[in-house]
């Protein structure tokens, strides 16, 4: 399983318990109170990784029955983090197409028939609400989309490793706002419901076009700043999901694939217009810090790897710096309307 690839550092706190015994303390000091069904098989982990606006907890459970209290006022997402998961919660049979948020103090009683591994994303109060918990005080139990289910899966998983293998990367909080981002984006698509109640109105397609247009004239303002969905619904003065919900009406895409898109365009642009630069440099000045993930999704969206890009763009800079007064072309091959201006 994943824990076996993770490894402590200073950004990942990763603990195995031995026997219920071992586990009880850190149980006690969570509210929590367990009955083993199986002790012969127990077997217990937790990894936790700290991110500016929340904390990700993944647990490995054991067979047991579970009463706990769960203090969230700033909201919390029990997520599978498998396809075999099986539980209840007060008599709601659970398995993985099920997420459980939450928000405020409610006392929980599961049962854990077997092991199971999911994981707790705890909000900090003062992160901005992205309009996903309707009430201050309540808890839902939804079945996901797959397709939100499993990205926000990986999403989490990626961000673990990432703590393990480059702790350095979570001491500058840029970057670390920036995996968190993705983190965010991934579970505004898991909570999506339709935020356009009024789409029938003749002004709601006007409305939802003006929001776009301002998505891309913030990004051709600053292509090299962090894009963050929260800070664009404050500059706006609506909410995520009004802004999610006007992407997905005239692009036709989430708002979390739409900025995936721009991001990408931009650093499309950057390498076609730097011949000198890395690939590695221009991705993380739009804020792909997964190379490998940006090297596919490159592929993915253009067809040729972001390396060829560089490559013919120098083919094309350097012939012509040798020539007198060349080398300072206006065209700019590859851009559209979604790259940064």
């Amino acid at each position: 399983m994943f824990f076996d690839a993770l490894a402590p550092s200073s950004a990942l706190q990763l603990v195995r318990f031995a026997d219920i015994d071992a586990f009880r303390p850190a149980e006690h000091l969570e509210d929590s109170r367990s009955i083993p069904l199986d002790v012969a098989n127990f077997a217990a982990a937790r990894v936790i990784v700290n991110l500016p606006g929340c904390r990700i907890i993944v647990a490995r459970s054991f067979a047991r029955i579970l009463d706990t209290v769960y203090r969230a006022p700033g909201g919390m997402v029990i997520l599978p983090m498998t396809d075999d998961l099986q539980a209840s919660s007060s008599g709601i049979e659970l398995d993985s197409r099920f997420y459980v948020a939450l928000r405020g103090t409610h006392d929980c009683h599961f049962v854990e028939p077997k092991i199971n591994h999911h994981a707790l994303i705890m909000f900090s109060p003062a992160l901005r609400d992205r309009g996903w918990f309707d009430r201050a005080d309540a808890v839902w139990v939804r079945i996901a989309d797959p397709a939100a289910h499993l990205h926000a899966r990986q999403i989490v998983l990626d961000i673990l490793r990432t703590a393990s293998v480059n702790p350095f990367m979570f001491e500058t909080r840029e970057v670390a706002a920036h995996l968190q981002e993705g983190l965010l984006l991934a579970l505004d698509d898991l909570f999506r419901i339709d935020p356009l109640s009024d789409r029938t109105a003749p002004s709601a397609g006007a409305r939802c076009a003006k929001l776009v247009e301002r998505i891309d004239d913030f990004v051709a303002a600053y292509p090299t700043s962090p894009i963050y969905t929260a800070d664009l619904a404050g500059e706006f003065g609506v909410s995520v999901r009004t802004l999610s919900g006007a992407v997905s009406k005239v692009r036709g895409m989430s708002l979390h694939q739409y900025i995936r898109l721009k991001r990408l365009w931009a650093a499309r642009t950057q390498l076609l217009r730097s011949g000198g630069t890395s690939v590695a440099t221009c991705a993380r000045a739009q804020g792909f810090h997964h190379l490998g993930e940006f090297a596919a999704a490159y592929r993915a969206t253009f067809h040729e790897a972001p390396s060829d890009t560089l490559a013919r763009a120098r083919r094309t800079v350097f012939p012509a710096s040798s020539h007198s007064g060349a080398g300072s072309s206006t065209s700019q091959p590859g851009t559209s309307s979604l790259a940064p201006r």
